[in-house]
């Protein structure tokens, strides 16, 4: 999948499951297990990997063949906390241009309630 080399160890730590994938709409799931801070609550820094990986994912699929697309900028609103089950991470484009991509990501609980909301911004550029 363009956006995750073949070392992808990060994704596979936080044990993100992308589940869709293309330029309009990305779903992945993350546990909250094994991704919380101090107080058992789900980590802002897991929420911003969730919320990287669909968005840099997203923009790497629209870049297509010979091109790469890289963060530039990442910002996260955490609204509520999560203590257990999955999260789940629904990426959909602002702008998909020539050059820039960026990404609003609607990260959730199992109650559908949202827990995080990020925007991403991708460069994009020839490979090489």
């Amino acid at each position: 999948m363009p956006g995750l080399g073949p070392d992808q160890d990060l994704v596979t730590r936080m044990g993100i499951r992308i589940l869709e994938a293309t330029p309009q709409r990305l779903v992945a799931t993350m546990p909250v297990d094994g991704n919380r801070q101090p107080y058992g609550l789900l980590h802002g820094g897991a929420s911003a990997v969730l919320a990287e990986t669909l968005g840099s994912v997203g923009a790497a699929l629209h870049a297509g063949e010979g091109r790469i697309a890289v963060g530039i900028e990442l910002n996260a609103t955490h609204h509520r906390s999560a203590t257990s089950g999955l999260v789940t991470g629904t990426a959909t484009p602002l702008q998909l241009g020539r050059t820039l991509a960026s990404y609003e990501i609607v990260i959730t609980d199992e109650q559908d309630r949202r827990v995080c909301t990020a925007r991403l911004s991708c460069l994009i550029r020839d490979a090489g």
